[in-house]
């Protein structure tokens, strides 16, 4: 099983959920270039000015450990990363789960991605204005805990982390992509993982995920926010073993 992060993130995110599926599988965790402790002289401004680059790195990284028919679980980004890795390498991933996916991000005609182009607008421009502060603003409306503050507190600090230019550019090929035609190349077993009152990915686009992907299962989570494996592990790591 292969666990990829979101934005902002790194392969940490991923420590109360990986653990529970070594008992029979084999687990990696990574961090995208950039992120977390990866090389950032890796970088390379063309690569990675499109979710392809990033694609093309997670093929790397599957090939270089041999793995066939791996379940690729990628949590908000990475679940289309991973679909575009699928189409690069189809023999690489087997399965895939995707937690809080959005195929778009930006409302189109009927499509409701959760974002009008002012609003994603507005978003971009802040976080090129200052990183920390949107950082410190946004954190805590993406964990949507506000219960548990230390949840927010460490989104916040690893978006902190995070260099300021990789920080800009991934921000604006997440939120600015368009992934809709390439839902329907994905033919492995797919779960779609929807959070309850997400403000990232909402209902409208999990559902229009699990909608495109032919044979999809789809499941909603009681886990309020964007981050379920940080803020309710225990029902993600139960929602994908029972798919298992």
């Amino acid at each position: 099983m292969v666990f990829a992060h979101g934005y902002g993130c790194d392969q940490a995110m991923w420590r109360y959920v990986a653990p529970d599926f070594e008992v029979d599988h084999q687990v990696v965790t990574f961090d995208h270039v950039g992120f977390g402790n990866s090389d950032l002289s890796a970088h390379d401004p063309v690569r990675h000015g499109s979710l392809r680059g990033y694609a093309a790195d997670v093929v790397e990284v599957l090939t270089e450990l041999d793995l066939t028919d791996a379940v690729f679980v990628g949590h908000s980004v990475s679940a289309m990363i991973g679909v575009l890795a699928h189409a690069m390498a189809p023999e690489r991933i087997g399965a895939m789960v995707m937690v809080g996916p959005s195929a778009r991000y930006v409302d189109d005609g009927e499509y409701v991605g959760g974002f009008t182009r002012a609003q994603l607008r507005e978003l971009l421009e802040s976080l090129d204005a200052n990183h920390l502060a949107w950082s410190t603003l946004m954190a805590p409306q993406i964990i949507a805990n506000p219960d548990r503050p230390e949840l927010a507190a460490e989104l916040t600090a690893s978006f902190c982390r995070t260099d300021p230019d990789v920080a800009r550019r991934f921000a604006r090929i997440s939120f600015l992509s368009d992934n809709r035609a390439d839902l329907a190349g994905l033919d492995v077993p797919t779960l779609v993982l929807q959070c309850s009152e997400d403000v990232i990915a909402p209902v409208t686009a999990g559902r229009y995920v699990h909608e495109h992907v032919a044979g999809s299962t789809f499941v909603q989570l009681a886990a309020t926010g964007h981050c379920p494996h940080l803020s309710a592990p225990e029902e993600t790591s139960a929602a994908i073993r029972a798919w298992l």
